[in-house]
């Protein structure tokens, strides 16, 4: 089976400035397929090219092999999309609200009520039919934009930054839902933040200035991401100079607080050093962990690799 998306040579550009620049992606059916980069680096515009929102200056999209410059009604009748902010209104209740938007996909009238009452099941808000839906919570209010964006069983689901600012339970419900729903349909997941993509997805594409930095599982992505320095807390910390003699140990920063970071040439010969170390010279360690990169470290290395391979 081929690509249920393919993009090819896409760019846009708002007045003279480039959102992205010749983007050439093609994501499977099935699983879950995310979306990563830091904000504004141009993540909601490939997004909204490929749900047809916007037109973009350059380049092709193929939904299911329909271009959607050619034929928009039938590529879009296949994707079901959740913006940021979910696009609900508070003044309908949670069934007449579904009721619209089933209609607003042009589904028959009579396979609607059949719909809502699969969705509602699905994202377990049957018992909140009949409420306004400004009188849900956040979460709740976010599960039933994801009902609207699933009631047409698109093939193709994208969901845009969907547990931004609830709290821990609401995302971990919404995350299980996201699985559920991966398991009919091709998902797109677009966050900025690399455990939420980390958590959910199979394939990373990372989208960094506009463009595409990364392609690749998410396995291929952590041996990118692997601890690149050790965050140390010390209480009566001693001078950088004594950190520096610790075998293993390349160089040391001072964060303040008490707190250094180490960059080292052997991760466990320099924890092992600090541990020993701050137990012999009495410098009480209250803290001691790997870090990761960030993801501008990350891309930055990309954007080298690059260069070195032109």
């Amino acid at each position: 089976m081929g690509a249920i998306i393919k993009v090819e040579h896409l760019s846009h550009r708002y007045s003279v400035q480039w959102a992205i620049k010749d983007i050439n992606i093609e994501i499977p059916r099935k699983g879950i397929y995310g979306l990563l980069g830091s904000n504004g680096a141009g993540k909601s515009t490939l997004m909204n090219s490929i749900c047809g929102i916007i037109k973009p200056t350059e380049g092709k999209i193929y939904i299911d092999s329909v271009e959607i410059g050619e034929n928009p009604i039938l590529a879009k009748s296949k994707i079901g999309f959740l913006p940021q902010q979910p696009p609900v209104y508070g003044d309908l209740n949670v069934y007449e609200y579904l009721y619209y938007a089933a209609e607003l996909r042009g589904m028959e009238p009579r396979e609607i009520p059949a719909a809502i009452e699969r969705v509602l099941e699905l994202c377990q808000i049957a018992h909140f039919r009949k409420r306004l839906i400004r009188n849900l919570s956040g979460g709740y209010q976010q599960r039933v934009g994801i009902a609207q964006a699933i009631i047409h069983q698109p093939d193709i689901v994208i969901f845009d930054e969907p547990t931004n600012g609830l709290d821990p339970n609401q995302v971990a419900d919404i995350r299980s839902l996201i699985r559920l729903i991966a398991q009919e349909h091709t998902v797109i997941f677009s966050s900025h933040i690399l455990q939420e993509v980390r958590a959910l997805c199979e394939h990373i594409y990372m989208i960094e200035q506009g463009e595409v930095a990364f392609d690749g599982s998410i396995e291929e992505f952590d041996s990118l991401a692997s601890p690149d320095s050790i965050f140390v807390t010390l209480r009566d910390a001693p001078a950088v100079s004594s950190i520096e003699l610790i075998e293993g140990v390349m160089g040391v920063e001072e964060l303040g607080d008490d707190n250094f970071r180490i960059r080292f040439s052997d991760a466990r010969l320099a924890m092992d050093g600090l541990v020993r170390a701050s137990t012999e010279n009495r410098w009480r360690m209250t803290e001691i962990r790997l870090e990761k990169k960030s993801l501008e470290a990350i891309f930055a290395e990309l954007v080298q690799q690059a260069k070195e391979r032109q």
